[in-house]
């Protein structure tokens, strides 16, 4: 068999994702300046997700999407949250992201934030959309926003459906009891976003998703994933899905608290996405630079996908989507985030 040229690799994946995100840029201010982890959530995140409708989630998906190949992302883990749009959001995720040409896994974020009806809607609409044949994982928002009675319905759930679970773990001190809560609940099929506050031998099985980017933005400190036993993947955390530039700063980050490290460490991180979606691995991606190893690219800005292969399909030929028309992507984005952001 011959070799891939050098200036091609598989699709990439983002392991955990925001896509409900891609509407907040430009959000007015929130009402005081955040000074915690707590904070941001309370005042951005938490009034966004509960401004949104299934109009907004489509576009946001849409406009994520289209990010994402347009990075040589070709499979995203998503989290998605929208307490007062439950019924129907993944179903819109995903086929938003099926038009543009994107693998996605679906979850939905269940908590108790909502009281106990909003946590049951969670757990159905992450049942009814995986029962359905969507492709996707039970979704917890994190263990301290919700009761020991819906995580381990959630856990339940997702046994019974033979997938794992999609949770935040441990970003920030108020879920530092995170792995406590979660013993004996979590299963080696589990994706654990974040763990900042884990101990080394937190005894959680399942991948870690390192966010290097979101966990600078949000003042958490670094993971230092390295210390974990368990695999670890890169995720964006709604920060776009450029996972080469993700890869670079988890390198740099990494680099920063240990100066004998090297870029192959962050680049098997990246690598561990096509475990959780192994199709992307027989997607190709021919950039524009070579070769395309972690010791040129880590040092590389600016590269980019020339053409894309999905499923065998050119859904990006010269830099261009071939399914989808990325100028009127990004003008219906804007109009949703107009109507999100007057909500807020």
């Amino acid at each position: 068999m011959m070799a891939a040229p050098a200036n091609t690799t598989p699709g990439l994946v983002c392991a955990h994702h925001h896509l409900y995100s891609a509407l907040a840029r430009g959000m007015p201010a929130p009402p005081r300046t955040p000074n915690s982890l707590r904070e941001i959530l309370e005042q951005v995140w938490w009034r966004l997700d509960a401004a949104l409708d299934l109009e907004m989630i489509r576009w946001s998906a849409m406009l994520g999407a289209l990010e994402a190949l347009e990075a040589g992302t070709t499979a995203i883990v998503d989290h998605h949250e929208s307490p007062n749009a439950i019924e129907g959001s993944l179903s819109a995720i995903a086929e938003a992201c099926a038009e543009v040409g994107v693998r996605v896994l679906c979850a939905y974020g269940v908590t108790d934030r909502h009281g106990r009806d909003g946590a049951r809607r969670g757990l159905a609409e992450n049942e009814r959309f995986l029962r359905a044949g969507g492709r996707g994982l039970v979704g917890v928002h994190a263990a301290f926003t919700c009761e020991p009675e819906t995580l381990a319905a959630a856990a339940g759930l997702a046994a019974d459906l033979g997938v794992g679970v999609h949770v935040h773990v441990a970003e920030g001190p108020d879920d530092a009891g995170a792995a406590r809560r979660l013993a004996g609940l979590a299963r080696p099929d589990w994706l654990l976003a974040h763990g900042v506050h884990l101990a080394d031998d937190h005894g959680l099985p399942g991948t870690i998703l390192h966010n290097a980017r979101s966990n600078m933005n949000n003042g958490v400190g670094y993971a230092r994933p390295g210390r974990f036993s368990n695999p670890v993947a890169l995720g964006s955390d709604g920060i776009g899905a450029n996972m080469v530039e993700e890869f670079r700063l988890s390198y740099f980050k990494q680099r920063e608290a240990d100066v004998t490290a090297t870029p192959e460490t962050a680049w098997s991180w990246l690598e561990n996405g096509w475990r959780l979606v192994p199709e992307a691995r027989a997607d190709r991606v021919t950039w524009s630079y070579e070769p395309m190893d972690p010791w040129h690219l880590a040092f590389t800005p600016g590269v980019r996908p020339l053409a894309i292969e999905v499923g065998g399909e050119t859904v990006l030929r010269d830099g261009r989507p071939t399914r989808v028309d990325p100028v009127e992507i990004r003008a219906r984005a804007a109009e949703q985030a107009r109507r999100l952001h007057a909500r807020l």
